[in-house]
């Protein structure tokens, strides 16, 4: 008896399921596929793109030019005040790293390794 009305039940089910036709679903890579990066980047994502692509680097984030160090070509120190600390790690093994004031103007000297830094100027992009 429970068998029948199982039976039944199921019968019912499936008369009433063709009965509705159900719209079949599309999918939005269909209509122009997937979104490149620069299509769905927004905010400050898309400022920094858009400066990349034109050959800048408004937030520092690339890796600085190699400066020889000497007084003809010192390290660039970028700043948006008149002076900044900075860290000298004076020889390549070593773990100690030396702090100084380095102020606007003429270039300056680790006081322990001698390497020369000069303070540059530099805008925030917005």
């Amino acid at each position: 008896m429970a068998a029948r009305l199982f039976l039944r039940s199921s019968i019912c089910a499936l008369r009433t399921c063709r009965a509705t036709p159900v719209a079949a679903l599309s999918r939005g890579m269909s209509t122009g596929g997937i979104p490149t990066d620069e299509e769905q980047a927004t905010g400050m994502e898309k400022t920094v793109m858009h400066a990349l692509r034109q050959g800048t680097d408004p937030y520092s984030m690339l890796k600085p030019k190699e400066y020889a160090g000497s007084k003809d070509d010192p390290h660039i120190v970028p700043s948006i005040t008149n002076k900044r600390i900075v860290g000298c790690v004076c020889e390549e093994d070593n773990t100690l790293v030396v702090w100084f004031w380095l102020h606007a103007g003429e270039p300056q000297r680790c006081p322990s390794c001698g390497a020369h830094y000069k303070l540059v100027s530099h805008e925030l992009p917005h």
